[in-house]
C-alpha cells in the first residue's frame, strides 16, 4: 500500500497547487518535479527538459492549433446567422419543432469547432434569442444546449481526442472515425428526448411559423448553410479517405474557413486577428498543460507507481465492467472541478497501464473517456457549458445544472450503449482503416 500513499501525497499537492491559483500547466510540473526529487534518484531538471520539449514537437500535435484556428474563423462568420434561417424551416413537423434546432445546430458546428464551449455558445447565440421570442419555455431551452453542446467534443473534429491521442499514443484519425456512430447516436437521443417531451407537454409548443414556406421557400433559405457543409465534407472526408492525416486536412479547413469568410465579407483585418489570438490563447493553454502532464508522466513512471497501481488493481481482480463503473463515477466527480482537457491530461499517466492490463481497446477507452468528460461539461461548479450558458443568460448555475440533468442522463445511458456495444465506437474504424 506504500504507492497509495505516494500517490495520495502527490494528489493533496496538486489540489494545494490548483487551489492555491497557479496555472494547471505549471501545477503538473511542479508535482512531477516533486515527484522526481523525493521519491526517485534521478536529476529532475534533465527530464524536464527533455521531456517538454518532445512533447511539444510532435508533428501530429499540430492538428490542434489549425483545427482551433478553423473554429475560431467560421466562429466570427455569418454561420450563426445562416444556421437558423436554414434548419428553422424543417424543423416544423418534427416532434418538439424549433427546439430541435439546439440538437441539429450542434451536431453541424461541432463538426467544426472540435470544442463544447465554442459549440454552446455559437448555437446559442443563434436559437436561444429565437425561441425565446416564440414563446418556448426557457428550461428546455437551455437544458438542451447545455446537453448537445457537448457533442462538441465527441463529433469529429474533437480537440479532446487530439490531446488524448498524443497522450495514449493513439491514431487521431482512428479515434475520429470511431467518434461518428457514438455521435450521432447521442444527438438521436437528444432529439428523442425533445420529442417526447413535447408529446408530453404539447401546450408548451408553440405553433409552427413556417407552415405556409414551400419545399423551394425551404431550399432555398437553407443555401446559406451549403458551404459550411461542403467543408465539413472536405475537412472529414479527406480524413476518412485516406487522403490527408489529421494535420493536413486540418490545414485544408483553415484554408477553406479563410476563403468562405472571405466570401461572406466577414474576413476583415479585425475578425482575422482576433480569430489568430483567440486560436493562439487555447493552443498555449492546452500545450503547457500538455508538457505539464508529459513531464508528470515522465516522473510517475521513474517512481514506478503507474506498475505498481496497475498490479494493485489487477490484484482487486475487478471485473472490467466494474472498472469502467469506477472510472465514470470519478471523472464525473473530478468534473466537478477540472475541464475535460485537464482531466484527460491529468489522468492519462496512471490510468493507460491498468487499462491495458484489463485488455480494453484504447480505441474505445478514448471515446469512452470523451462520453464521460461529457457528462462533465454539465456538473456544476466547474461544467464548462454551464459557464458559458451563465454568462449568456444570467441564470443561476445550478438552475442551468438543474434543467440539464435529463440531459446527463441520456449521456450516462450512451455510456452504458457503447460498454454493451463495443462495436459502436471500433466497428467503423475498423472497416475504414483495419484492424
Amino acid at each position: 500500500m506504500g504507492e497509495l500513499s505516494t500517490v495520495g501525497l502527490l494528489i493533496i499537492a496538486l489540489f494545494v497547487l490548483l487551489g492555491s491559483g497557479v496555472w494547471i500547466g505549471l501545477s503538473l510540473i511542479g508535482v512531477g518535479w516533486m515527484a522526481m526529487a523525493f521519491f526517485t534518484a534521478r536529476p529532475a531538471g534533465d527530464a524536464m527538459a527533455v521531456t517538454v520539449f518532445g512533447s511539444l514537437s510532435s508533428w501530429t500535435l499540430t492538428a490542434l492549433p489549425l483545427f482551433i484556428w478553423m473554429g475560431e474563423i467560421l466562429f466570427r462568420s455569418k454561420l450563426s446567422e445562416n444556421m437558423f434561417s436554414a434548419l428553422a424551416p424543417w424543423m416544423g413537423r418534427v416532434p418538439g419543432r424549433l427546439l430541435q434546432t439546439n440538437v441539429v445546430g450542434c451536431a453541424i458546428f461541432a463538426a467544426i469547432s472540435g470544442s463544447s464551449a465554442a459549440t454552446c455558445a455559437t448555437i446559442g447565440k443563434m436559437t436561444l434569442p429565437e425561441l425565446k421570442k416564440r414563446g418556448y419555455p426557457d428550461s428546455i431551452a437551455i437544458g438542451s444546449l447545455a446537453g448537445a453542446g457537448t457533442l462538441g467534443l465527441l463529433i469529429p473534429p474533437s480537440l479532446i481526442m487530439i490531446v488524448y491521442g498524443v497522450s495514449a499514443d493513439v491514431s487521431i484519425a482512428r479515434l475520429f472515425i470511431a467518434g461518428v456512430i457514438p455521435g450521432i447516436m447521442l444527438a438521436l437521443l437528444f432529439g428523442g428526448y425533445l420529442a417526447w417531451w413535447a408529446w408530453r407537454n404539447p401546450q408548451e409548443v408553440p405553433v409552427d411559423d413556417f407552415a405556409g414556406l414551400g419545399f423551394g421557400e425551404k431550399i432555398r433559405r437553407s443555401g446559406g448553410l451549403i458551404p459550411t457543409v461542403l467543408l465539413i465534407m472536405a475537412v472529414l472526408g479527406s480524413i476518412y479517405t485516406g487522403i490527408a492525416t489529421a494535420t493536413e486536412s486540418a490545414a485544408i479547413g483553415v484554408v477553406g474557413a479563410l476563403v468562405l469568410s472571405a466570401a461572406q465579407r466577414t474576413l476583415t483585418l479585425q475578425n482575422f486577428i482576433a480569430g489568430l489570438m483567440g486560436a493562439t490563447r487555447t493552443t498555449t493553454m492546452i500545450m503547457l498543460i500538455l508538457a505539464g502532464s508529459a513531464f508528470l508522466t515522465i516522473a510517475m513512471g521513474f517512481t514506478g507507481l503507474p506498475r505498481d497501481l496497475a498490479l494493485w488493481v489487477k490484484s482487486l481482480n475487478l471485473s472490467p465492467l466494474a472498472l469502467i463503473a469506477a472510472l465514470t463515477v470519478f471523472f464525473v466527480i473530478l468534473g466537478c472541478f477540472l475541464d475535460g482537457i485537464s482531466m484527460v491530461v491529468l489522468t492519462m499517466a496512471v490510468l493507460l497501464p491498468m487499462v491495458q492490463a484489463v485488455g480494453f481497446d484504447l480505441v474505445w477507452f478514448g471515446i469512452f473517456i470523451v462520453l464521460v468528460v461529457e457528462m462533465a461539461q454539465i456538473t456544476p461548479p466547474v461544467g464548462f457549458n454551464l459557464f458559458v450558458l451563465q454568462g449568456m443568460t444570467g441564470r443561476n448555475i445550478f438552475w442551468i445544472a438543474k434543467v440539464s440533468f435529463p440531459f446527463f442522463v441520456l449521456m450516462a445511458a450512451a455510456v452504458a450503449l457503447i460498454v454493451a456495444f463495443p462495436g459502436l465506437a471500433t466497428w467503423l474504424p475498423g472497416q475504414m482503416m483495419g484492424k
